[in-house]
């Protein structure tokens, strides 16, 4: 029986920069023809795609936090969706604070999504829809709400005003909703992603396990960040970044001596393949 790899992108396979190095491809890839190989991320179908050119997956994969389980080639294993009711409400509550969230949705069957915003955005999102200026997805909207079936709702800001609005949140849906307040690495502030309650990395493992049929006793893991840490409990291996958050490396089986710059996924799989 095979073994099992998924890993994050963020911060865990991708460089900062968000490239691979032909090293992490080739050593990934090599594992391609003896391993079932995926990827969890919070990262869009579209994105990830984008990404992983010239990388082996041979599964499929966790996206958009674990509210989209679907395969390279666009076919939809699972979702889970916040409703337009469910995400209107939480507009509104970030409203009333004078925050407004990003929100991404699902358009149709083929994966085309949207990535709505309102006009009034802070100074992180406006650097973060810089990032997003060709993208044909966009769409901006001076009263924003949400659309049908929405994959996650996100705020960027300030660590105190998220807990505050979180706070806020978990009063109106109590265990509802899933909630990941976490630092934002990249941007340096915090971010809030509002989530259905079954929408995380650990339930995506487990519907990639139902769709492939493997074995969790044969899984390892990657990850950097406290949305991995779900994931890290099921696999029979975890395995830390070197530039994981504190809290990540204490549930970690491994923490290893190499960033995601160095090419430490890469370089811990080249040893255990030569072990």
């Amino acid at each position: 029986m095979k073994n099992i790899y998924i890993t994050d992108l963020d911060h865990t396979f991708l460089r900062s920069d968000l490239s691979l190095s032909d090293y992490t491809k080739n050593i990934w890839n090599s594992y391609a023809d003896r391993s079932i190989l995926s990827v969890a991320t919070a990262r869009t179908y579209k994105k990830t795609a984008h990404f992983l050119q010239g990388v082996h997956v041979n599964a499929p994969m966790i996206l958009l936090d674990g509210a989209l389980i679907a395969t390279m080639d666009k076919k939809i294993i699972d979702t889970k969706f916040v409703t337009k009711e469910a995400g209107d409400t939480i507009i509104e509550e970030g409203t009333k604070l004078g925050i407004y969230p990003f929100v991404l949705s699902l358009v149709d069957d083929e994966l085309n999504e949207a990535f709505s915003y309102s006009t009034t955005l802070n100074s992180y999102q406006s650097e973060i829809i810089k990032r997003y200026v060709n993208d044909d997805h966009t769409q901006v909207f001076e009263n924003l709400r949400a659309m049908q079936n929405n994959f996650k709702i996100v705020y960027m800001g300030d660590e105190a005003l998220l807990r505050e609005l979180e706070k806020n949140l978990r009063a109106v849906f109590g265990e509802e909703l899933k909630y990941i307040l976490a630092p934002e690495a990249y941007m340096g502030c915090y971010f809030l992603t509002l989530l259905h309650k079954d929408a995380d990395k650990s339930h995506g493992i487990q519907s990639v396990s139902e769709a492939v049929g493997f074995d969790l006793k044969r899984l390892t893991v990657f990850g950097d960040n406290f949305n991995d840490i779900g994931m890290f409990r099921l696999a029979k291996t975890s395995v830390a970044v070197a530039n994981a958050q504190k809290e990540v490396k204490e549930c970690a089986d491994i923490v290893l001596k190499h960033t995601n710059d160095e090419d430490g996924v890469a370089k811990y799989l080249q040893e255990i393949s030569n072990a």
